[in-house]
């Protein structure tokens, strides 16, 4: 049962990721509003397409560990990868975006990555 719920976590985070990466390729404006900092009509739209190509690798090297290294590997990569919502957490809250959206989804995600890098190391 713990190895299905620690499989299943890592692979639905991954997944996750790929999608805000994708909703960041594909509707930047809106999924820049969802991180919790409004891209501004007149700034370098390179910038979301850079957090849209980051998060996409993320999700798609994990679930690549996952599948062809094991769940050793897979858990840390979820330590170090831990570190991108982490510091999302804190790019929100400098520059003005919503303690909700900081710490509901960006530390909460967080959150969710190091207790599923504890349930694979379990399981490895």
């Amino acid at each position: 049962m713990l190895t299905f719920v620690a499989y299943g976590l890592a692979i639905a985070l991954n997944l996750m990721i790929v999608f805000i990466g994708a909703r960041f390729l594909l509707a930047p404006r809106a999924a820049a509003a969802g991180y919790g900092v409004p891209a501004k009509a007149d700034g370098d739209a390179a910038y979301l397409t850079i957090k849209g190509v980051r998060d996409g690798t993320y999700g798609l090297v994990g679930l690549a560990l996952l599948a062809f290294a094991g769940p050793a590997a897979e858990a840390w990569f979820m330590l170090v990868v831990a570190l991108a919502p982490l510091g999302d957490t804190l790019i929100v809250l400098r520059h003005g975006g919503s303690k909700a959206v900081a710490f509901g989804v960006h530390f909460a995600t967080a959150v969710a990555i190091l207790i599923t890098a504890a349930l694979l190391f379990a399981v490895s």
